[in-house]
C-alpha cells in the first residue's frame, strides 16, 4: 500500500491548511490516521478516521480545530486543519492501519501498518 500524502506548507497563526492523503489500495476494515513528528520527539497521534461507518477521534489539543474526512471514490482522506497554531509546527505523516473486523481506534503508531512520506506544517506567529 503506497500513502500519498500533500498540502503541506506555511502559514500563520489562525490561518488553515488541508492534508491530503491518497492510499493505493483498501481493505474490507480499516483505520486512516494522522500522526505529527517534531524534532527529538516522537511521533505523536492527530486523528484518525473508521474508512467504513466514518467514526472519528481526536488528540485533545487539535479537536475543534482539526477535522477529518475521507473520500471513498477518491480512496483519499483529508485533514482539515483551523486556527493553527505553532505548537501545531511538524511534520505531518497519514498511516494506514488494515483490520479483519471492525475495531475501534487506538492512537498507538505501532498499531498502523502502512505509513506515507511526510508532509511539512510550518505555523508562525
Amino acid at each position: 500500500v503506497q500513502l500519498q500524502a500533500s498540502g503541506g506548507g506555511s502559514v500563520q497563526a489562525g490561518g488553515s491548511l488541508r492534508l491530503s492523503c491518497a492510499a493505493s489500495a483498501t481493505f474490507s476494515q480499516y483505520h486512516m490516521g494522522w500522526f505529527r513528528q517534531t524534532p527529538g520527539k516522537e511521533r505523536e497521534f492527530v486523528g484518525a478516521i473508521t474508512w467504513r461507518d466514518g467514526k472519528t477521534d481526536y488528540e485533545d489539543s487539535v479537536r475543534g480545530r482539526f477535522t477529518i474526512s475521507r473520500d471513498a471514490a477518491k480512496n483519499t482522506v483529508y485533514l482539515q486543519m483551523n486556527s493553527l497554531k505553532p505548537a501545531d509546527t511538524a511534520v505531518y505523516y497519514c498511516a494506514v492501519r488494515a483490520l479483519s473486523r471492525r475495531t475501534p481506534i487506538q492512537r498507538a503508531p505501532s498499531n498502523f501498518d502502512y505509513w506515507g512520506r511526510g508532509t511539512q506544517v510550518t505555523v508562525s506567529s
